[in-house]
């Protein structure tokens, strides 16, 4: 898993390393309890159920935790609130409202073109506090940058973090408040620093394998936090090409006037091209975006047809 020794996780903690569409989903088994952290993406959600049911063995989950409310972190919560009727779900506060009412737009699901099924919640995850998951105390931390509102949670006594988007083995999830027109690399900056006084051994990310090379993670992370702040231009051009694979991610292939649609309906996209420099059209954005992407091998481009790669 990842660079280097290794990661030998901690007893009753299990990780369904997912991809790119799904975020990571964390298991997390007590004698008393169960807890599922994080649940992909809801066309994934039959592949989460099934995941869940073989870990268990028969035993019922209790807990859904989402570290933040993106759809690929929280798009099973659905299906497994229909799965388990019993089950207790805490998010973080910042959008508890907006889930309350139910807001696809403020959750960000409408202006990203993605898909994330109406779920419930019963509790709200506080930062500067202790949440008991699978017979373990995980303090919660507030880490925005990637998402304002997103919290990581960590274990003292094994030093393991779950970092959720805050924090990859090279890297760190899309700065959305930026790509919103909001300064948020600073507060990239300070969760980077949270997770280093934190000082754990490893990491369990949003997206990838686990590692236990913290200190190096970080250092690459901050490089490229540094690169955005020079060029923030280069940031948006990040923000579009990950807007527009997920939606390949999600289809798998598109004809290109399916993307120029898509991309058209998609407001979160429509506006990341009008900030992106004197485009023509937004078709031309798209095709520029396909381009850069069959150039670095992200898709396959067959005739009028984009495949994902």
């Amino acid at each position: 898993m990842g660079h280097g020794t290794p990661i030998k996780l901690p007893e009753g903690v299990t990780v369904f390393e997912r991809g790119w569409l799904s975020s990571n989903n964390i298991l997390l088994t007590g004698s008393e309890s169960t807890a599922l952290v994080d649940t992909g993406y809801c066309t994934h959600a039959p592949q989460t159920l099934a995941l869940v049911a073989a870990s268990l063995q028969g035993r019922t989950l209790d807990v859904v935790v989402n570290t933040h409310l993106h759809s690929d972190h929280c798009g099973g919560n659905a299906a497994l609130q229909d799965a388990y009727p019993a089950l207790k779900t805490f998010i973080p506060p910042g959008h508890a409202s907006c889930v309350a009412d139910w807001d696809p737009y403020a959750l960000s699901y409408t202006p990203t073109g993605q898909c994330c099924p109406q779920f419930r919640f019963e509790d709200v995850l506080v930062p500067g506090t202790d949440i008991s998951l699978g017979g373990r105390a995980w303090q919660i931390h507030a880490a925005p940058g990637h998402d304002p509102h997103s919290v990581i949670l960590f274990e003292p006594v094994s030093r393991t973090l779950i970092s959720a988007d805050a924090l990859w083995e090279a890297g760190f999830g899309v700065v959305f408040p930026e790509l919103d027109g909001d300064d948020a690399f600073e507060t990239v900056a300070d969760t980077l620093d949270l997770i280093e006084s934190l000082q754990p051994v490893m990491v369990i990310p949003g997206h990838g394998s686990p590692f236990g090379d913290v200190a190096r993670s970080l250092g690459v992370a901050r490089k490229r936090l540094d690169g955005f702040v020079a060029n923030p231009a280069k940031h948006r051009r990040y923000g579009e090409k990950a807007l527009f694979k997920f939606k390949l991610l999600e289809a798998q292939h598109m004809t290109r006037s399916e993307l120029v649609v898509w991309a058209a309906a998609t407001p979160f996209f429509a506006t990341l091209n009008r900030h992106s420099g004197p485009q023509a059209t937004l078709a031309d954005a798209v095709d520029a975006l396909i381009a850069d992407l069959a150039h670095s091998g992200a898709v396959l481009v067959e005739g009028d047809t984009i495949y994902n790669a």
